[in-house]
């Protein structure tokens, strides 16, 4: 990583990361990239989210955490309930975004009593365009989005939502579903005060987004991005990558063990996200799916979380009698080590829900995917996976729901869950030539994030780019 000159003085940079999982981790991988630049490097959390972090990211000397307490009372929520990861159901994920809304009064007291050279936050703190204003300092964009998707949401926010056809895109997409009312009313005003930020932050790295979205994005926006991606690839050890997030609920050496004695891209390795709650007759649907299938494979199922002793009667709701005896797999109750698995050479493909820290991580360790996504970003992400990229297959799902926690109204049947996973498991020549370009993305995402790599040379254009504003005494448009 870029080092500072001796005649250089390091800047100060204040990171405020909205309290879930595919929130946090990349916006602290990121700021762990400024800190590695010799700069100081604060980020803005709360107790029970910092006791994650401290897990998760690397120790270093110009990296800091600055608490603020979690209103936990003030919504309603048991204390220490600080992130949507802790929570299963609507109501206490509203409760938990309520009280991260009512974090801004402490963290604005904060960033005005040690104001920073640039404030680094996610998109949904929408007041943290005010507050950089009000200190003449530049505010960095971040929402964890791909840049194709938030081209594709522009594209739709122009016309008000209303369609699952996307037009004026370098690529003709008609995503499988319309968006939710809800979600469009929920995005617009984040989308359009990102707009007012100095720029945009990515984790993604320019190959996979493409130059041409990159470019449709700065001419139809006039707004400006920088591509730091993959974040995930800072991880070194496989202690780093076994952390990243929380602690495994599985041992990392017994899982890598068993990985190890399997034959290259021989098992199927499933997994949902931290946020989505599937029905136990969806999951049932899904277990019948892989055993029609006869392939090995690793299945994370984080609702089950804490109820790891259930009995029998309980497991039988979603797994069909004996399933687990009769089956050369493992189930992962609680979060997973994924970094770690998908790095490993036995799994051949991913079903995902397309959420973008998972899909980034799979396009880093050259894994093709099976695309069933379900709620957010998540439909966008499929169209640049399958589509756009040919890295992976649609399972065809059609619901979108606001939340993952909402109950679904479709049953996505086992017979289409089985041909999905054969197109890419079975091999053949489709399976063969999207492995192929999955291999080819592997590579470009590691070149990137090198010295002299897309990533890399951003991140110190960057750093320059907010250098420059200092020395100018940084004024903002008026917005």
């Amino acid at each position: 990583m870029g080092a500072l000159n001796l005649e250089e003085r390091p800047m100060k940079f204040h990171f405020i990361p909205y309290p879930a999982q595919g929130h946090m981790i990349p916006l602290c991988d990121i700021a762990t990239l400024f800190a590695s630049c010799g700069h100081h490097v604060t980020i803005i959390t709360t107790p029970a989210n910092a006791q994650i972090l401290l897990k998760s990211i690397p120790s270093h000397k110009n990296l800091c955490l600055h608490t603020v307490p979690f209103p936990s009372h003030q919504v309603g929520l048991p204390p220490g309930v600080e992130n949507l990861s802790s929570v299963n159901n609507l109501d206490n994920s509203y409760r938990v975004h309520q009280a991260a809304m009512l974090l801004q009064s402490p963290i604005q007291h904060f960033v005005e009593q040690d104001s920073p050279d640039c404030i680094v936050a996610d998109f949904m703190f929408l007041w943290v365009d005010e507050l950089a204003n009000k200190l003449h300092i530049p505010r960095l964009a971040f929402n964890g989005f791909s840049l194709f998707t938030i081209c594709a949401m522009e594209s739709l926010r122009a016309r008000g939502f209303e369609s699952s056809v996307i037009k004026g895109l370098p690529h003709c997409i008609t995503l499988n579903a319309t968006p939710p009312k809800a979600l469009a009313k929920f995005m617009e005003p984040l989308l359009e005060t990102e707009l007012k930020s100095y720029g945009l932050i990515v984790n993604n790295f320019t190959e996979l987004d493409g130059e041409e979205y990159i470019e449709h994005y700065k001419k139809t926006t006039g707004h400006r991005v920088w591509h730091l991606g993959p974040v995930s690839l800072i991880c070194r050890t496989t202690q780093e990558k076994a952390e990243r997030g929380q602690t495994s609920a599985v041992n990392v050496h017994e899982c890598m063990s068993w990985l190890n004695s399997k034959q290259p891209n021989s098992v199927l390795y499933i997994c949902f996200g931290s946020l989505c709650h599937f029905s136990n007759k969806q999951l049932y649907e899904i277990a019948s799916a892989i055993e029609a299938t006869n392939h090995q494979f690793i299945w994370v199922v984080p609702e089950k979380k804490g109820k790891e002793d259930e009995s029998n009667d309980e497991n039988e709701k979603w797994l069909p009698k004996g399933f687990e005896e009769r089956n050369k797999g493992m189930i992962i109750r609680g979060w997973a080590p994924q970094v770690v698995i998908l790095g490993d050479p036995a799994i051949g493909a991913f079903l995902t829900h397309c959420g973008w820290n998972s899909t980034v991580e799979a396009v880093s360790a050259g894994v093709p995917m099976i695309t069933w996504p379900v709620h957010d970003e998540q439909f966008y992400n499929e169209k640049l996976i399958t589509q756009v990229r040919g890295i992976g297959v649609e399972v065809g799902a059609e619901e979108w729901s606001i939340i993952g926690f909402m109950e679904r109204k479709k049953l996505v049947g086992r017979d289409i869950i089985e041909k999905a996973v054969r197109r890419l498991m079975d091999g053949g020549v489709e399976a063969n030539e999207i492995r192929r370009c999955a291999k080819e993305y592997a590579i470009k995402a590691k070149r990137s994030v090198q010295e002299g790599g897309s990533s890399h040379k951003n991140l110190m254009a960057l750093i320059d780019d907010v250098k420059r504003l200092k020395e100018k005494d940084y004024k903002p448009l008026d917005s």
